[in-house]
């Protein structure tokens, strides 16, 4: 009999136990993308530290384009051209003005820039200003992204492409982040043979090595696989004391229920303790979590998908807590194009497939008997029925967590 837990007060669980001893090390900027920045960064000078242009075009001062047209053009005489990634050694002044390309420095005096495709030249050095431009237009001023002391990324930041770029724009080469850590997967079960294998009777391939194993690699943990144990005790629990001296976090998939062969319970609590055991959701119940020597210890039931789910939601707030890193997920709106019935009194967890119809997007929850994992290729994402509630009619707007989201 399982003594179960709401799935918020597992992940409340987790946050507590494994939170607050995040292992760090200075990483080259060329390494940081995918790591956990373990740091507020603020930036230390202006970025860009010039008045600069964001078009092709003609520096000027705004106030002697007032009230022109292409019928009355503005005449301004050229005094001279911005080269880039140099400062201009001219003024500009009333009644004058000076070509400059985009990202070009803004020339002193100028206050505006007028778009080349709104100008005339003359071939005189007189330039003709097609349409009037207040101060201000199409110009990035100094310190516009950045300015010394402007908060820019937060700890607990996920780095990407785009953090990369802005930390690069401020000069900075090296962060704090989370050391990469180290996931153990065990596979356990009589009946697996490896991928490679052809199952004989009664057998089947193990799945959950290579897509757990994926799945740490999402999210920034080097994955340890440790191959199949049969189901046996001794076997497991010296596998188990290896992969804890080896390894951040394990995993062991399969053997989490309570029958005689379910050996993750018994092993686990032998050689640390047990957190929990069973969760009120659907699929994944007989859920493991145990600590050994510090470390988290997940016994994930064999079933593709119910280990595909706790993954998601659970081990993902154990890496987190680990890493220090600070989760947001985005869920998308979609309108269930189906009735969907569901397990009273468990929260229950469907894959969806997403599409659009008419300027809407769809969710069509994706059904399939307990062991096939076909869906979990299909899936675009998946949403939670409320364990008070017994299913959901066509129509209804539901919350549909990515995929991209792990």
């Amino acid at each position: 009999m399982l003594n179960v837990l709401a799935p918020e007060e597992a992940i409340a669980l987790i946050k507590k136990e494994f939170s607050g001893n995040v292992r760090t090390e200075k990483v080259p900027l060329s390494e940081a993308y995918g790591r956990v920045l373990a740091e507020n960064i603020c930036a230390n000078e202006y970025v860009p530290d010039f008045d600069r242009s964001t078009v092709d075009g003609f520096a000027v001062l705004a106030s002697d384009t007032f009230g022109c047209s292409e019928a009355l053009p503005a005449m301004l005489t050229r005094v001279g051209e911005v080269l880039m990634g140099q400062k201009p050694s001219f003024k500009v002044g009333a009644g004058t003005c000076a070509a400059i390309p985009t990202g070009g420095a803004l020339p002193e005096g100028a206050d505006s820039v007028v778009m080349v495709e709104y100008t005339e030249d003359y071939g005189d050095g007189t330039i003709g200003i097609l349409k009037s431009a207040a101060p201000g237009n199409n110009l990035i001023f100094r310190g516009d992204d950045v300015y010394p002391g402007k908060p820019v990324l937060e700890a607990g930041k996920r780095i990407g492409a785009g953090d990369t770029g802005a930390l690069a724009a401020m000069g900075i080469t090296e962060v704090t982040a989370a050391c990469r850590l180290k996931a153990a997967i065990i596979s356990t079960g009589d009946e697996l043979v490896n991928a490679d294998a052809v199952p004989g009777p009664g057998q089947i391939r193990d799945v959950n090595s290579s897509m757990l194993a994926a799945m740490m690699r999402e999210t920034g943990f080097e994955p340890v696989i440790y191959g199949i144990i049969k189901d046996n005790d001794e076997l497991l629990r010296e596998c188990l004391k290896k992969a804890v001296s080896e390894c951040d976090m394990v995993l062991i998939s399969g053997g989490s229920s309570v029958g005689e062969k379910d050996a993750a319970m018994r092993v686990i609590s032998s050689e640390g303790e047990i957190l929990f055991h069973g969760l009120a959701m659907k699929p994944g119940k007989p859920t493991i979590l145990g600590r050994v020597s510090g470390k988290p210890v997940f016994g994930l039931p064999g079933h593709p998908a119910a280990a595909y789910f706790i993954t998601r939601i659970f081990v993902r707030e154990a890496m987190a807590a680990l890493n220090g890193e600070k989760l947001s997920f985005r869920p998308v709106d979609a309108v269930l194009d189906e009735n969907i019935s569901a397990n009273h009194g468990r929260a229950e967890y469907v894959s969806a497939k997403l599409y659009e119809r008419e300027g809407k997007l769809f969710a069509h929850p994706l059904r399939s008997k307990s062991g096939l994992i076909s869906v979990l290729a299909e899936a675009d994402g998946w949403f939670c029925i409320d364990k008070n509630c017994e299913g959901l009619p066509q129509g209804s707007v539901i919350k549909v967590f990515s995929e991209e989201r792990m």
